[in-house]
């Protein structure tokens, strides 16, 4: 497990990071998320060593990450790294080499790698010729061609048209399934959601949040459900029930919770009241729908930045 911690980072007087400290788990896809200039990149290159920052550390099971760590990385930097005059198979095996793949095994992981981001066909052509976003594509095969123990991926899917992004989830989700700690940034928060395992907030340098998708998504969705009514007068009965959105005929409201009560005992209380909610629109007429409302993670990253 990588685990950063209290890194805090200035360029002369401006600080960019402030403390920050998150785990990134084997076999869990961990999406960094942040504005332009939150501080993504910057906590990416300190844990590659590429900066040294100010304050904290980065360990690797428990231990100081050293440039032999670093050595068995994965990364994929938001700038592009590739030689546009060389072409993409042989640029790929020759990034596998220097990693220390033989020759045969690298040909091999880069033809397998290429096959799998549709990338094939262009295998003898020079990087140049390419367009962006099979530029990207080529770069991520460069990331990943000498299996690395841990991977770090800076906006991986940017320039990536929706085949390629089904694409390049699928072999993120098989590397991390492998065992590998993922963490990739991305602007795309409805990729970030499909393939986060865990995520991290990131916004002016500090860590705004930190959990599971499941974890953030609950905590934010507290009392929130969707509900198909034809009508909802009966609702101003209820004062601690409260219609936050219309759409598509259907109604998201939400029961206001202690806010002193933990994420268990909130649902707990939450079904409860909502069975009583449930009842009264029985009572009123036709219910078509009714279920629990879940904030999505744009939603999530407007609230917490």
């Amino acid at each position: 497990m990588l685990q950063i911690q209290g890194i805090s980072h200035w360029y002369g007087d401006r600080q960019v990071l402030d403390g920050v400290t998150f785990d990134i788990k084997p076999g869990r896809l961990t999406g960094f998320v942040g504005a332009n200039g939150a501080g993504k990149t910057t906590t990416m290159r300190a844990i590659l060593g590429l900066i040294h920052p100010t304050e904290g550390v980065t360990l690797l099971n428990g231990k100081p990450v050293t440039d032999q760590d670093r050595a068995r990385f994965g990364y994929m930097p938001e700038e592009r790294g590739l030689y546009p005059k060389m072409k993409v198979r042989e640029q790929i095996i020759y990034f596998a080499r220097l990693h220390g793949v033989e020759k045969a095994e690298a040909g091999r992981r880069t033809d397998e790698l290429l096959e799998v981001v549709g990338l094939s066909e262009r295998k003898d052509d020079l990087l140049e010729s390419l367009s962006l976003g099979n530029q990207q594509r080529a770069q991520i095969c460069v990331s990943l061609v000498h299996n690395p123990e841990f991977l770090i991926l800076d906006e991986p899917f940017s320039g990536l048209d929706p085949v390629a992004v089904d694409a390049v989830l699928g072999v993120l989700r098989e590397v991390a399934d492998r065992g590998v700690p993922v963490l990739f940034s991305s602007h795309q928060l409805d990729v970030v959601e499909r393939l986060s395992d865990d995520l991290v907030i990131i916004a002016d340098g500090k860590i705004r949040a930190t959990g599971t998708r499941e974890e953030l998504q609950r905590h934010h969705s507290r009392g929130l459900y969707r509900i198909g009514a034809q009508q909802l007068g009966w609702l101003e009965g209820m004062t601690d029930v409260e219609l936050v959105a219309s759409e598509n005929g259907e109604q998201v409201i939400r029961i206001q919770l202690d806010p002193t009560l933990d994420d268990d005992a909130a649902e707990a209380a939450g079904a409860k009241r909502a069975q009583d909610v449930l009842r009264e629109a029985l009572a009123h007429g036709e219910v078509s729908v009714f279920q629990r409302e879940l904030t999505p993670l744009v939603q999530i990253f407007r609230e917490v930045r």
